[in-house]
């Protein structure tokens, strides 16, 4: 008895580390956000370097899962959360260096001012929402609340259509071949903020698979897939 004692504690501890992740990674994207809509090639530099903090959460909480599974194995719930686990920290090392990949955009932009405000304005929104997914992934999560989760898909449509406008706004940066090259920039750093709302969806299926033992992709709205229960 006391080892299932200890065994859950260890579970909710490394599920508590999990979720300060993906704190730390709206941290860091904000960081990146207003390192891309200063052009601040420095503050970009410290998001790539504290990269490491990310990375190390990821082995902590990876390793630690591991050595939870060696010492004891878990019943189904248990082993449900376990496995949703890896997935969660999964993707915080995943959205951590989708923020390297902007930050290091920035430099290569040059230093000047944005060529096109509406483009860096589009982008920060989207950085924003962004934000706002992570934290409601992390929150669904936390309270195992699967209408939480499932209303994540609705919210990263809008960051969705943001990733379009600045496909439309890179468009009107102009014929000058150094403008052309920072929208495209600016396009790669879009592409990635927009991954970073599927990663922030692809949590809230986790939550989904922890209550109901059943997983299904939210997205894919007109086959609802279901695989399960495990």
């Amino acid at each position: 008895m006391e080892t299932r004692v200890a065994f859950q504690e260890e579970l909710q501890r490394l599920q508590a580390q999990a979720l300060e992740g993906l704190d730390m990674v709206v941290v860091t994207l904000e960081r990146t956000m207003e390192a891309l809509e200063q052009q601040d090639v420095e503050l970009a530099q410290m998001v790539v370097q504290d990269d490491d903090r990310l990375d190390g959460r990821y082995l902590e909480v990876h390793q630690g899962i591991l050595s939870l599974l060696a010492r004891q194995a878990p019943v189904a719930t248990d082993l449900r959360l376990v496995a949703a686990l890896l997935d969660v920290i999964k993707h915080v090392e995943r959205m951590g260096d989708q923020c390297v990949n902007i930050a290091k955009l920035i430099p290569l932009s040059g230093h000047e001012p944005p060529r096109h405000r509406a483009l860096v304005e589009t982008l920060v929104e989207m950085g924003r929402l962004s934000g706002a997914l992570v934290q409601q992934a992390g929150r669904a999560f936390a309270e195992r609340d699967v209408a939480l989760a499932e209303d994540l898909v609705a919210r990263d449509v809008a960051v969705n259509q943001l990733n379009r406008e600045c496909f439309r706004l890179a468009l009107e940066a102009g014929d000058d071949p150094d403008a052309r090259e920072w929208a495209m920039m600016m396009l790669l750093a879009a592409r990635n903020l927009e991954r970073i709302g599927d990663n922030a969806v692809d949590i809230g299926e986790q939550t989904a698979f922890v209550v109901t033992g059943l997983f299904r992709e939210f997205t894919d709205a007109s086959r609802p897939a279901v695989i399960g229960p495990r």
